[in-house]
């Protein structure tokens, strides 16, 4: 499955991802939200920045997967601690994500920049960083 990542433009997370600094992605929720037990091992990521531009400029692959059971506070503070080195959060980040119930670590491996191409969205109601496609190519915008 492909799947439509936004990356946050302040903490450069499309720049550490690019210089190889950063192999993980994580998203947080107090609930199981989306990517939660939707996204698996070879599974392809495409990523595009919250910048405004809203063009995809890179893909990735799944390497691994880890979604978690349901965290203290401190548990989920523990856990960005043990995978900041993958993760390479800047202190907004850890705020945002520090303290939720429900982590999902992606780990991703072949990281590749491509000609940049915008999406259509409309059929996505939600205004989410993560987007389940399908299939890229069904809403790639030619």
């Amino acid at each position: 499955m492909d799947h439509v990542v936004y990356l946050d433009y302040k903490a450069r997370e499309f720049e550490n991802l690019k210089k190889g600094i950063k192999s993980m992605i994580i998203r947080g929720a107090m609930g199981r939200k989306i990517p939660y037990g939707k996204v698996e091992p070879g599974d392809k990521l495409f990523f595009i920045e919250n910048n405004g531009d809203g063009f995809i400029k890179a893909y990735a692959f799944v390497s691994n997967v880890i979604n978690s059971e349901q965290l203290t506070k401190e548990e989920s503070l523990k856990i960005l601690e043990q995978n900041q080195d993958k993760l390479h959060l800047d202190i907004r980040l850890k705020k945002r994500f520090g303290g939720k119930r429900y982590l999902v670590l992606i780990s991703i491996k072949d990281f590749t920049e491509t000609d940049a191409f915008k999406i259509d969205r409309s059929s996505f109601g939600n205004m989410d960083d993560w987007l389940p496609v399908g299939d890229i190519d069904h809403v790639r915008i030619r």
